[in-house]
C-alpha cells in the first residue's frame, strides 16, 4: 500500500526540527509520495532542498499562492514563469483565489490565476488550485476563459453543485483532514463523486485530521484521511490507497 499526499508544505519552517524523520516515518507507514506546492519566492529554496534529499518521494510544483499576491505580484509571476520554463516541475501550484483573509487584491489574484493556468496548459502541466471561499469564482474563470486546464481543487470546500462542476471540467477534488471533522459535509461530497474523482492530501502543517485536531499536521496522519474515506465508500483501505494514488500519478505523472 502506497498513498500519495498530493499537497503538503513539508519544506515549511514548522518541520525544521524533525523533517527527515517525519518523512521516513511516513514512508514506512505507507505514505510514499509527496507533492510540494510552492507559495512564493521565499519558499523556492527550501522546497528544492527537500526535493534534493528525497528525489524519489518529493515532487516540486511552481506557482504563486493567492495570499502572496500583493503589489509586487507581477515580479513574483515573472519568477514563476521563468522557473516553469526550466521544465523541472510536476505542476503549477499553489495557485488560485482566496476571498477569506483579504480582499484587497482580488483583481490581481484573478489576473495571476488566469495567467498561471494558461501557462499550465501551454506547458502541459496540472494545477493545484486554492479556492478558499472562492470555488465558484475559480470555476467561473476557467469556464469563461475556456482554458482546458487539468489538476486538483486542493482542500475542496465547495458545494455539491460545485463538486459536480469540477468533475465536469475533468478535474479532481483534493480531500484532507477536513473530511474527518464533524458536520464538514465532505463525506456526502466524497460519496457523490466517488473515489475515481478524488486525491488525498494533508496540507501539512495545516488542517490535521481527527484525532489530532489542534496539533501540527504531519504526513503520517494521511492514513486517518484514507481510513475515513474507506468508511464513507464502504471499501478497504487498500482500495482507497490504490485508486487515489493512481489518480495522483495520472494527474502529475513522472518526469
Amino acid at each position: 500500500m502506497i498513498i500519495a499526499d498530493t499537497h503538503t508544505h513539508l519544506y515549511a519552517e514548522e518541520f525544521d526540527a524533525d523533517r527527515e524523520m517525519l518523512i521516513r516515518n511516513a514512508i514506512e507507514a505507507g505514505v510514499g509520495y509527496f507533492y510540494l506546492p510552492n507559495v512564493d519566492s521565499g519558499t523556492l529554496k527550501p522546497m528544492h532542498a527537500l526535493q534534493k534529499i528525497f528525489p524519489k518521494n518529493c515532487f516540486a510544483m511552481m506557482g504563486l499562492h493567492p495570499c502572496s499576491v500583493k503589489e509586487n505580484y507581477l515580479e513574483e509571476l515573472t519568477l514563476v514563469e521563468n522557473e516553469l520554463n526550466k521544465g523541472n516541475y510536476y505542476g503549477v501550484g499553489e495557485i488560485g483565489l482566496d476571498f477569506y483573509w483579504d480582499k484587497t487584491f482580488i483583481r490581481e489574484q484573478e489576473d495571476a490565476f488566469v495567467k498561471q493556468i494558461t501557462w499550465a496548459v501551454e506547458l502541459d502541466l496540472p494545477v493545484s488550485i486554492h479556492s478558499r471561499q472562492a470555488t465558484a469564482r475559480a470555476i467561473e474563470l476557467i469556464e469563461q476563459n475556456n482554458i482546458p486546464v487539468r489538476g486538483v481543487f486542493h482542500c475542496f470546500s465547495g458545494t455539491a453543485e460545485e463538486a459536480s462542476r469540477v468533475v465536469d471540467l475533468g478535474m479532481y477534488l483534493g480531500i484532507g483532514g477536513v473530511v474527518t471533522y464533524k458536520n464538514s459535509g465532505l463525506d456526502a461530497i466524497v460519496k457523490q463523486v466517488g473515489l475515481s474523482h478524488i486525491v488525498l492530501e494533508t496540507d501539512a502543517p495545516y488542517l490535521p485530521p481527527v484525532p489530532h485536531r489542534g496539533k501540527r499536521n504531519i504526513p503520517e496522519y494521511l492514513i486517518h484521511v484514507a481510513r475515513k474515506i474507506a468508511i464513507i465508500e464502504e471499501c478497504s483501505l487498500d482500495k482507497v490507497a490504490a485508486v487515489t494514488t493512481a489518480n495522483a500519478q495520472r494527474i502529475f505523472g513522472k518526469k
